[in-house]
């Protein structure tokens, strides 16, 4: 069964083994059928390239600090295209990653954007009813931080002049923003059917009365506005958002598109919106051509947790013990894996309304029951006590892990918000993030990045906001309009590590037929964070998604400076690729002049800590008369400088020491008259 399934992926394969999509293909799958990488070689990876967009040499470092490199390149009309946090569309040599064409949109960079400067991704198109050889009949679309929505020729770089006003929509937001950066678009739009789907990025907890969520469609060959939804249903609340910041899927023969919307606004107190909030919180299917919904399922009832839909539905064909089954699988911030029947948006497996923790902050009423799935397991652990506290280092004087988390309000998942403060795990940030889920249609595996940490939430009642100074390292949310502002902070030991034990970061992979979780491996080290290099093996926090190959490896980077592959059966950790930065983006990979290549933006993440940078690095097999370098065996391997370092000044201490005993000798012999 397996066999006839990887022949029939490797007969529809394009020639090049294209990645056409933002997550190689569009239903976001991140499967490549390649598979001249295995377990067996991938230790023979060497570094092919590394392009520098010159963003660190031109841009000043303080507007860098609020940069997010999160592109995966495309590899469509013999270009890898991709775009820079400030919206620059880059298309590159697949051989050697020299620049072949570059357009900027010439963003503004005083606008300081509430998620800061990030692209994700840009979407290619077609248009067949053009001429061969036309201009603008590949067309690269890309949505912006200054929401704009704008149109490229994909082989020239040159705006498509028939697209809007000189291949580019302004979109109308409809109400006032309160700064220029409240409203952006960082991740990339889908196209299907002749329409370009966009979605939006909104500041979180800033008003009760925020913008709307609203998803816009538009003509992919004139601008023309199509159609627009509003996920929120308003009757008898006052909120805004339900947006849709995360990448979406579409489903080209069934004429969907498939949408991960977010909570209502704003995140933490809805006593300003009663009841579920459909169609927050849910993933939405609606008809491509006109926008009209299909189905609805929503993940999690009246949010006050700040668990939207931060992932793209993955569209999977899978065995479910019944047959065979078009569904839509949905990961979650709060570590749950929904699968959907495509058509009809149910549930393939049962989902259970389940009672949890009540008694919110005043003038909240939250929903009695929230969704839990009962055949496939959660993807991580779902509630946090105090044996699970970490601090193997002395707070040195400050407040310890147990003194921050000691008192506060932990109930396990769906612990509501309060004004003494509360445990959110997992926190806000996954979970599950915006790397989203791949799925092995051969094996039917599915395999998802997963972040372990804690969110203390605290409410501030409005009287005490006015002039609050959020402690150093704290969010701070206004949330105008509500009776609570709110802080949030991660909980951090006093030397900066995580209060909760590791691993602080995993790869899981999940055989959805079974309902079993195969295995779990921590992703990452402290190399790049931790004082002398120090290497634990403790992972980190991954936001960032996977790259899966019928070669049987999984791809990942982290928050430190390595490209990983992963044994896809086992989870055993094989092979490492340094990078000059932290690759805090999905891979890809693609096959070029017969070499299989597997690439990924390098360039840190403000959000994180990570250090910034501006490298797409790629690797290959090296050729005959290459090998890889001692140093790449051992130095650039985590924990190699460390102790690379560690054997310098050890090799020192020595020779101080050696010279010191011969000087020593010598004075002797000198007064002893020798």
């Amino acid at each position: 069964m397996s066999g006839l399934l990887l022949a029939l992926l490797l007969l529809a394969a394009p020639p090049a083994c294209a990645w056409d999509y933002w997550g190689g293909d569009s239903g976001g799958q991140r499967f490549s059928p390649l598979a001249q990488l295995t377990p067996v070689n991938v230790g023979n990876l060497v570094r092919a390239w590394q392009f520098h967009t010159g963003d660190l040499e031109a841009r000043a470092p303080a507007l860098m600090a609020r940069t997010k490199f999160e592109a995966t390149p495309l590899l469509v009309e013999d270009s890898l295209i991709f775009c820079t946090p400030f919206n620059e569309v880059i298309a590159l040599d697949p051989a050697n990653g020299e620049q072949k064409w570059r357009y900027d949109p010439k963003i503004s960079t005083a606008q300081r954007p509430a998620n800061r400067y990030n692209c994700r991704g840009v979407a290619y198109w077609v248009d067949d009813r053009a001429a061969e050889g036309a201009a603008c009949r590949s067309r690269i679309f890309m949505g912006t931080n200054d929401y704009r929505v704008i149109a490229l020729d994909a082989k020239s770089g040159v705006p498509c002049a028939d697209f809007g006003s000189n291949g580019e929509v302004k979109i109308e937001i409809g109400k006032p923003l309160l700064w220029p950066g409240e409203f952006q678009i960082t991740s990339a739009p889908v196209v299907s059917r002749g329409v370009v789907v966009v979605g939006s990025s909104i500041a979180d907890n800033v008003r009760v009365d925020a913008p709307p969520g609203t998803v816009r469609a538009f003509d992919a060959r004139t601008g023309a506005a199509r159609w627009s939804f509003d996920p929120l249903i308003h009757g008898g609340i006052s909120a805004g958002h339900a947006n849709v910041w995360a990448p979406m899927s579409t489903d080209e023969e069934r004429g969907l598109v498939f949408l991960p919307t977010t909570s209502p606004s704003p995140d933490f107190f809805g006593g300003k919106r009663p009841g579920n909030n459909e169609h927050a919180n849910s993933v939405v299917a609606l008809r491509t051509e006109t926008g009209e919904l299909v189905w609805s399922f929503q993940t999690v009832h009246h949010d006050v947790w700040d668990y939207d839909l931060p992932a793209q539905p993955t569209l999977a064909r899978i065995d479910t013990g019944e047959g065979m089954r078009d569904v839509v699988i949905q990961p979650t911030k709060h570590g749950f894996v929904f699968v959907l029947d495509r058509d009809t948006g149910k549930p393939v497996w049962p989902v259970e309304e389940r009672a949890v923790p009540q008694g919110g902050a005043e003038g909240e009423t939250l929903s009695p029951t929230q969704p839990f799935p009962t055949h496939v397991p959660a993807l991580m652990p779902q509630q946090f006590s105090m044996a699970d506290v970490s601090e193997p280092f002395p707070s040195f004087g400050r407040p310890s892990c147990e003194e921050k988390l000691g008192g506060l309000r932990n109930e396990g998942l769906f612990t509501p918000p309060s004004t003494q403060g509360t445990v959110v795990f997992p926190m806000t940030g996954g979970g599950v993030n915006w790397g989203g889920a791949a799925f092995d249609p051969v094996n039917q595996i599915l395999y998802a990045n997963t972040s372990y940490a804690i969110h203390i939430i605290k409410l501030i009642p409005r009287a005490e906001a006015e002039g609050f100074k959020p402690p150093p390292g704290s969010d701070f949310g206004p949330q105008r309009g509500a009776p609570f502002a709110l802080s949030r902070v991660v909980a951090l030991s006093g030397l900066g590590l995580l209060c909760n034990k590791p691993p602080w970061g995993a790869m899981v992979a999940v055989d959805l037929k079974a309902g079993k979780i195969l295995w779990r491996s921590s992703v990452g080290t402290t190399e790049d964070r931790a004082p002398l290099g120090l290497a634990f093996q403790w992972g980190t926090p991954l936001v960032n998604g996977v790259a899966v190959t019928a070669g049987g490896l999984v791809f990942t980077g982290a928050m430190d400076a390595y490209l990983r592959a992963f044994d896809a059966k086992s989870g055993e950790e094989l092979w490492q690729g340094r990078l000059p930065v932290p690759g805090i983006a999905n891979p890809m990979t693609y096959l070029w002049k017969g070499e299989q290549y597997v690439l990924i933006a390098a360039g840190g993440h403000s959000e994180s800590g990570a250090t910034i940078g501006d490298s797409v690095v790629a690797f290959r097999l090296a050729r005959p008369g290459e090998a890889p370098s001692l140093w790449s065996r051992t130095i650039d391997r985590p924990g190699g400088r460390f102790w690379s370092g560690a054997l310098s000044v050890a090799i020192a201490i020595v020779l101080i020491a050696v010279a010191a005993w011969r000087w020593r000798r010598r004075v002797k012999l000198r007064r002893a008259g020798v």
